[in-house]
């Protein structure tokens, strides 16, 4: 991503690059530093974000569409508004039932996506 870069303090979301986050889900990395990331994800209806935990913890703002999301082997339907918080280790994924997008905060910031 030439146009991104850590510590950038305006981030026009035309400029950022889209990425596969899996099949039917885009992810644009917006703005981040080494203690925190902002990522959009756009799930299409039926996108799968397969269960997986990582060393990050892990706040997701749903903007809009609804998912069946998993954490921590409890299942709960999320719809527009809502927020989950994932810890650092523990498994999580999710199953979108309407397409939406998800907004994730890392801490620290995943160095997998830059």
């Amino acid at each position: 991503m030439d146009y991104l870069r850590k510590k950038q303090r305006w981030v026009e979301h035309a400029k950022t690059e889209p990425a596969s986050g899996g099949a039917g889900v885009t992810r644009r990395v917006l703005a981040y530093t080494d203690a925190v990331m902002a990522v959009e994800n756009t799930f299409e209806k039926g996108a799968v974000g397969a269960m997986h935990s990582h060393p990050h913890t892990q706040i997701t703002y749903v903007v809009s569409g609804a998912f069946s999301f998993t954490i921590d082997g409890e299942t709960r339907t999320v719809r527009a508004g809502d927020a989950l918080l994932k810890e650092d280790g523990v498994p999580h994924g999710c199953v979108c039932l309407e397409a939406g997008v998800l907004l994730d905060i890392f801490s620290p910031m995943r160095e997998d996506f830059v």
